[in-house]
């Protein structure tokens, strides 16, 4: 078996899990403002490197052009609170997470039951997101004909999911406990391999085998959240479907999730303003308010 992983590639891998492992009836009208909006989640809220970068502490690595901050905008929120974080998982949602620079406060304490609108994304990081790029950007080089990833892992990340949903709904609970009076977006994670296809091996350096599988596996993540949603009684926001083509394999100005190797300001395999800027968008057409016009 031939040794093709560089060492490039792995400081590249390396930037990945330091972002990644550091650190009601609201709005049911269109024209209604939104009052107190909270967001919590991991770093698909917070835009790391995403500029501005914005809030403390530092390390969360939260952007003030992140989602969020698309659907404060649009929903004209007059108290807006981002407490999203780089690295989070929903175990962060209930205790202080560290990261360099500091320490972010357990996420649920920013509800103080007056919230109109409460938004997250939350769970590729319970399933082990920086771990899983690291593992196949190492691996399925090494088979470009096979799925060296999918090889190595079997059906782990299927159990992991299962593992996460009873955590999804604990959160959801928990939400609907402290802010009874606000209406919930569990927002899902964009398209970031090709809908179709066998990828763009080796710019983003998964095998064909491998970009099937995980597009698999964030489909199956995706699901998930959808389903607890419903069950509690929430918002789902599929932000995978109106991100279609816009994925890490396109050009540069088409593409909205950066590549290992980004071009634009953003995290390795995170969406860059453009992505944050759809993923807002979807958010408000969920919610039925007005969605900004494209620039």
């Amino acid at each position: 078996m031939r040794r093709v992983p560089s060492r490039s590639l792995a400081l590249l891998v390396g930037v990945v899990l330091a972002v990644v492992g550091t650190a009601g009836t609201a709005l049911a009208d269109e024209t209604e403002q939104a009052g107190r909006y909270v967001a919590l989640g991991d770093s698909y809220s917070a835009g790391p490197l995403v500029p501005p970068q914005t809030g403390q502490p530092a390390g969360c690595l939260r952007s003030g052009a992140n989602f969020p901050s698309v659907v404060a905008r649009g929903t004209g929120a007059t108290d807006f609170v981002d407490v999203s974080c780089s690295g989070a998982t929903t175990a962060d949602f209930a205790a202080p997470q560290k990261v360099t620079f500091g320490e972010n406060p357990a996420q649920f304490d920013a509800l103080d039951g007056s919230e109109d609108l409460v938004t997250f994304t939350i769970g590729g990081n319970d399933i082990g997101f920086g771990e899983i790029i690291q593992e196949c950007a190492l691996r399925s080089p090494q088979q470009p004909l096979g799925a060296a990833c999918k090889d190595f892992y079997g059906d782990q990340l299927d159990r992991r999911i299962a593992e996460t949903a009873p955590k999804i709904a604990a959160a959801l609970g928990e939400i609907g406990t402290r802010a009874p009076g606000a209406r919930v977006a569990v927002v899902g994670y964009p398209s970031l391999l090709p809908d179709e296809g066998p990828g763009c091996f080796p710019v983003v350096p998964f095998s064909p085998g491998d970009v099937a599988w995980l597009r698999g596996i964030e489909k199956e993540l995706n699901a998930m959240l959808g389903a607890q949603a419903a069950a509690a009684g929430a918002t789902y926001v599929d932000t995978y479907t109106p991100t279609v083509g816009h994925d890490m394999c396109q050009l540069p100005g088409v593409k909205w999730i950066e590549g290992l190797l980004p071009t634009s300001p953003a995290a390795p395999v995170h969406p860059n303003a453009q992505g944050m800027e759809a993923m807002g968008a979807a958010v408000l057409s969920a919610l039925g308010a007005p969605v900004p016009s494209a620039a």
